[in-house]
């Protein structure tokens, strides 16, 4: 095969980034460690048989190896922090969606009605309305709901949907209160939320260091480029940097998902 061995391995990432692509719409493999494993396994089988098979020499083919690793690992720290993103988004909807039912509630409105127009601000409440019309349990519908990431605060509308049937008592009162509860829970989790965001800009400032020392190190007369990239030691600390480097920045989404699922 023709092409100098640069190419091979710029073609060899083209086919792993298209790996990565073509596994998208693969649930099992969107999701998890276990799919993030083996695309990243699948890509760095790609990089490595095509960049060989083209005669590009080890001192290429490692680095691009090492660099896909890094981008994988990279590439499910952001797939993480925007689904964390989407689950915040979706317990402001659900706030909303409570707000909406209680008001319209204590207004006289029909519960149908109310549904309906809740269901404006989180479109996946129709399957609450389609199953008030047909006589099906609503409060059973939003526990099912709340398994959807960040919907959580649906269970307390489920409570006291239920309780109020069961009790008689006013369902715009019930819901009234838990609205007031939502409130109050989503402002602890924003002022948590804006603390962990110094946190997570210190850890992407500590990520770009590197490639500052790198430069510096180039400015004053070194080529610490060429020791990482083109010696056997170099590869291996070029590695290890990577590996703490995404390593520090999942540990940090790590800890920040957790402080924001107690809060």
């Amino acid at each position: 095969m023709n092409g100098s061995p640069l190419t091979w391995a710029l073609v060899a990432a083209g086919l792993a980034a298209t790996s990565v692509w073509l596994c998208r719409p693969l649930p099992r493999l969107r999701h998890g460690r276990r799919g993030l494993m083996l695309v990243s396994l699948l890509g760095s089988g790609m990089v490595l048989a095509v960049s060989r098979a083209g005669g590009a020499p080890w001192r290429v083919t490692v680095p691009v190896l090492i660099a896909v690793a890094a981008a994988f690992g990279v590439a499910s720290i952001r797939a993480r922090r925007r689904r964390a993103v989407l689950a915040a988004a979706t317990g402001a909807q659900i706030q909303e969606v409570c707000e909406i039912l209680g008001a319209e509630l204590a207004a006289g409105l029909p519960v149908g009605t109310c549904l309906r127009e809740a269901a404006v601000a989180w479109p996946p409440l129709r399957r609450a309305v389609g199953a008030h019309a047909m006589g099906g349990s609503v409060p059973d519908l939003l526990r099912g709901l709340a398994g959807e990431p960040g919907a959580g605060d649906l269970r307390l509308v489920a409570a006291a949907w239920q309780v109020a049937a069961r009790s008689g008592s006013g369902l715009a009162h019930s819901l009234g209160e838990v609205a007031q509860t939502l409130r109050a829970r989503e402002g602890t989790r924003r002022v948590v939320r804006s603390e962990l965001a110094s946190a997570r800009s210190t850890a992407r400032l500590m990520a770009v260091l590197p490639v500052l020392t790198l430069a510096m190190g180039s400015g004053v007369g070194g080529d610490p480029v060429a020791f990482l990239f083109g010696t056997p030691l170099g590869w291996g600390c070029l590695a290890l940097g990577l590996f703490l480097l995404v390593t520090g920045l999942w540990w940090i989404e790590s800890i920040s998902a957790g402080v924001e699922a107690t809060a």
